[in-house]
């Protein structure tokens, strides 16, 4: 049992990462740890947990989160590791040995480093203190005072010792390595001028000039412009002893910003081994090639990713720009990722901001091309199904490589760009003998050598079947090699059959399910129907009809099995060969386990829906014969939401789907309309196939309300994408539908959207009396947000017919009645308000507020609207 602080906190534990609960929870424990044996105020504790003034039932809520970890930690057997929370008066303490706290363990090693007597000693313990962190200290926290100075304090000595390793390097006369560790902290930090000088003096002394020079101007011009500021005395003097220890470089006027330097890599792989020669064939091409790709071809289960991954992480000093990787999903049920999606990733990592992107994804890759012109950056695509998968995503620079991994040969990527061909076959024995060792150890390994070698040829050298096998003898310490190659030997006739990709793999799967506790293996088997590509503990509760809390447990020992990898913290992937023998015995689980899966989505779609939007209409009533979760998620806020409907995205569609094809229309058409949020946000993300599914349920379902409901929200998305002619088609039918239904909210939000494509077209009369209609429907059934909706539209069909009095007029009537939890919709309502004023010659007042408007929006991550607020305000009179 250790405890981490330097990244999210979780409870880590031989099973993998425990996350304690929400934010709350979080927090305490890591304010508990932040002062271990110390016993710490119940005030401060409450003072942490609430970013502002805390609530009354404070001290109730404190004593809950409480009991909930001293549970979880007697769960994972903490008296048996010293830890326990006790009671002491007003205060808790966390009795804990210091050495299971990964910060006490850092700061530990920084000290010791501090002490070291040679350079290569400071570099080998500041190496191993900074690999304890996995991300930001304190992830996952409340963000109030206390934690984010902790979370600070903790930064400005991670930050130091990268700074120390640095120099340590630069001892020992490394300076590459001393500017690479460096590079990277300085993109994130590029006003700490004690970074950039390091840098500097690392580039000049390992012979980089001209980019030592580059780094200085740069940052010269960012203090100028972001704090008012010339270079302090630090800065000043690694550029002076530049200068003197060799002729200037010529520096450009305005000398162009280097883009961020990417690290999307997966950690390395852990017991990597063999495969020396298809490493060397790796290395030799990319270092004869110019702009080599490197086709990584083998059977499923070989271990074409971890190959790929090692030799990333082994070349990343060949690579000082950057390394990117993407899992192109070509081989695993799952939709393959789009190369739109993937380019996005690839220019945010390389520095494009948001607002800059390009709208299609020719144009990203024309921006990707030309951004890696110049670089020498690695990309990494893994499990490409196809040369057209590939090609959008090739970089442009003749220094940039690209490394692919397929189960196929990618024929045509060898034909069109000269990709060469790395094959992985299956590992020779003394190969699998040495994965079987690095994680069994070499004394039990080497005291059964003949059974080694005998379970390397059962499981055919194929290191996901080794993996597995070597899991479950590390689970039973009472057995011996030979009496698992025995048990694995009465799958001869299956294992025979091993080049034909997939049965030995099941075969080694199936041996481990059966050793599986009953509740974690009816959870295997409960995972088959599972539409996505990961799942959560609530939906993994759905399908196996079991509690959340039991749900996280099976969860848990699955990965420890080496059945699961918890991808990110609270969601659990399988490997596709895995989630693929989960569907074969998936006839053995409960049958009404996918029901309950719909109806969780639903259930938590809903409650979604409420924090998304508060104050709107649910955007579906439940079936007649729905059954509510035992356990449905709670969502503490807006954000929390859009991350769920972003990571269930995927799953929510083949939900869709699924309840189509077993003729459930109820639940089809209701789970295509759940994330209308995330599609309201995302308006040009390729909803429409989905909804157009949803619509073919809700007809045949002859449900009119449903009808006008996807009607509506389908005819808005075709707008978006500029198709208002089929948008047309369907926002005609919609509010009839919704009248004969008896559904007048979903009529007046109809009205509003026919309303605003027509006006799109030409159509400004008809368009504007369809508005008016719509704000009389929502006056009459009274419903807020409904009265907003249509409010706001009918006062952005007077600004385009000049009307700014009666814009104005409809922006007041609408703010009197909009939630102060909507941010999105009052930032939205302010820019109308603004445009208004500008309209009537009120330059002062539109300015402040589409300033306000542009603050807003951007607090809340509403990009466009920021964008938007900004335009309107430069269109403003420069006299105002």
């Amino acid at each position: 049992m250790e405890f981490r602080l330097l990244g999210s906190v979780a409870l880590v534990t031989g099973r993998g990462d425990v996350v304690p609960g929400p934010a709350k929870r979080c927090s305490l424990l890591a304010m508990l740890l932040l002062r271990p044996n110390t016993a710490v105020q119940v005030g401060r504790l409450i003072e942490a947990l609430w970013e502002e003034e805390p609530p009354a039932h404070a001290r109730t809520v404190l004593q809950g989160h409480v009991s909930r970890l001293r549970a979880l930690l007697a769960e994972h057997g903490a008296r048996e590791y010293g830890v326990e929370i006790a009671t002491q008066g007003a205060a808790y303490v966390l009795r804990v040995p210091e050495s299971l706290v990964d910060a006490h363990r850092f700061e530990e090693l920084v000290g010791l480093a501090g002490m070291q007597g040679g350079p290569a000693d400071t570099v080998r313990m500041l190496r191993e203190a900074l690999s304890f962190w996995q991300g930001p200290a304190l992830t996952g926290t409340v963000q109030s005072l206390h934690l984010q100075g902790a979370a600070g304090g903790l930064e400005e000595l991670r930050i130091a010792s990268v700074e120390a390793l640095a120099e340590a390097y630069g001892q020992l006369g490394e300076h590459g390595r001393a500017a690479a560790v460096l590079r990277t902290e300085a993109v994130a930090h590029p006003l700490r001028e004690s970074l950039a000088a390091a840098l500097m003096l690392a580039l000049g002394r390992s012979g980089r000039q001209s980019d030592a020079l580059g780094w200085y101007h740069r940052t010269r011009r960012l203090l100028a412009e972001e704090l008012g500021v010339d270079p302090g005395e630090v800065l000043a003097g690694a550029y002076a002893t530049l200068l003197r220890s060799a002729e200037p470089a010529p520096v450009p006027d305005r000398p162009s910003d280097r883009p961020a330097v990417p690290e999307l890599l997966p950690r390395p792989p852990r017991g990597f081994t063999g495969r020396a020669a298809e490493l060397a064939v790796l290395d030799g091409v990319v270092g004869a090639d110019e702009a080599p790709v490197c086709l990584v071809t083998g059977p499923a289960g070989v271990g074409k990713t971890a190959f790929a991954v090692h030799w990333a992480h082994q070349r990343r000093a060949d690579f000082p720009d950057g390394r990117l990787f993407h899992d192109l999903r070509g081989f695993s049920d799952a939709p393959p990722s789009e190369p739109g999606v993937i380019l996005r990733e690839f220019l945010l990592a390389l520095g494009v901001a948001p607002q800059r992107m390009p709208e299609t994804a020719d144009a990203m890759g024309a921006l990707f091309r030309s951004l890696t012109a110049r670089r020498r950056l690695l990309v990494v695509l893994d499990n490409a199904r196809s040369s057209e998968q590939v090609r959008p995503l090739l970089p442009g620079g003749d220094h940039c490589a690209t490394v692919v991994t397929s189960r196929d040969r990618l024929g045509g990527l060898i034909a069109s760009d000269a990709a060469r061909p790395v094959p992985l076959r299956h590992l020779p024995p003394d190969a699998s003998a040495a994965l079987l060792t690095s994680v069994l150890g070499t004394e039990r390994v080497t005291a059964e050598p003949e059974a080694a070698a005998r379970l390397a040829t059962l499981c055919d050298g194929l290191p996901l079947a080794l993996r597995v096998t070597a899991a479950r003898l590390a689970e039973r310490p009472q057995w011996t090699l030979d009496e698992m190659a025995a048990e694995l030997a009465d799958e001869q006739g299956r294992l025979a059959a091993l080049n034909v990709e997939d049965t030995g793999v099941a075969a080694a799967l199936r041996l481990t399910v059966q050793q599986l506790p009953d509740s974690a293996a009816r959870m295997f088997r409960s995972l088959g129907p599972h539409p996505g590509s990961d799942v959560d503990r609530f939906a993994a509760s759905a399908l196996a009809g079991t509690s959340p809390a039991q749900a996280s447990a099976d969860l848990d020992r699955l990965a420890a099995a080496h059945l699961l990898t918890e991808s990110v913290p609270g969601r659990w992937a399988a490997h596709d060969l895995v989630r693929l023998y989960a569907r074969q015995v998936a006839p053995q689980a409960d049958p009404a386990g996918v029901r309950r899966l719909l109806d969780h989505y639903l259930a938590t779609g809903l409650a979604a829906d409420a924090a998304a939007e508060p104050g709107s209409q649910p955007c579906f009533t439940v079936p007649a014969d729905f059954r509510r979760p035992p356990a449905v998620r709670e969502f503490e806020d807006r954000c929390a939401a859009m991350a769920w409907y972003e990571a269930e995205r995927a799953a929510l569609k083949g939900a869709a789907l699924t309840a189509a094809e077993l003729g459930l229309h109820d639940r089809a058409w209701r789970l295509a309309l759940v994330p209308w949020p995330l599609m309201l946000w995302r308006i040009r993300d390729g909803w429409t196939p989905l909804l157009e599914a949803g619509l073919a349920s809700a007809r045949a379902e002859g449900d009119l309300a449903a009808q006008s409901r996807t009607r509506a929200l389908l005819g808005w998305v075709l707008h978006e994408e500029g198709r208002d002619v089929e948008a047309l088609v369907h926002l005609e039918e919609a509010p009839g539908l919704a009248a004969r239904a008896g559904d007048p909210i979903s009529e007046a939000i109809a009205y509003v959207n026919l309303g605003v494509v027509l006006d799109g077209v030409g159509e400004r009369s008809r368009a504007g009396d369809l508005m008016a209609r719509a704000v009389s429907l929502a006056d009459r059934i009274g419903h807020p947000s409904t009265q907003v909706l249509t409010l706001h539209h009918l006062a952005r069909h007077c600004l385009d017919e000049g009307a700014y009095e009666a814009a104005l007029g409809h922006v007041t009537g609408a703010e009197r009645l909009v939630s102060p939890d909507a941010k999105v919709g009052r930032a939205q309502l302010q820019m109308t308000r603004g445009e208004a004023l500008a309209g009537l010659g009120r330059p002062a007042e539109a300015a402040d507020l589409l300033g306000r408007a542009a603050a807003a929006a951007e607090a809340v991550g509403f990009t466009e609207g920021a964008e938007r607020a900004a335009r309107l305000l430069s269109r403003l009179p420069a006299d105002r």
